[in-house]
């Protein structure tokens, strides 16, 4: 499934915007719509993030399917880091 997400950055002293659409799982989208879409807009964000490559980088808005505000939410993603440490 297929959702638009729209995000407002702070970059290099300027606010831009870049919009397109984002892949969901549809079954995990249809439990919890609005952190699906966090999760998605984070992972798009942070692919963004590596290509700017901005210190001052900031999330100013995030909206998924035109009127869906999730700024907050993603804010609170968090990268879940795998430990397959053998110690």
């Amino acid at each position: 499934m297929k959702i638009q997400i729209e995000v407002q950055l702070f970059a290099n002293g300027a606010n831009f915007l870049q919009s397109g659409s984002c892949s969901v799982i549809t079954t995990d989208f249809r439990e919890e719509p609005e952190w699906t879409a966090a999760v998605s807009a984070y992972e798009w964000i942070q692919k963004i993030k590596n290509t700017v490559r901005y210190p001052d980088f900031q999330i100013v808005r995030v909206v998924y399917n035109g009127e869906n505000d999730i700024t907050d939410l993603v804010r609170k993603v968090r990268p879940i880091i795998k430990d397959d440490l053998p110690f």
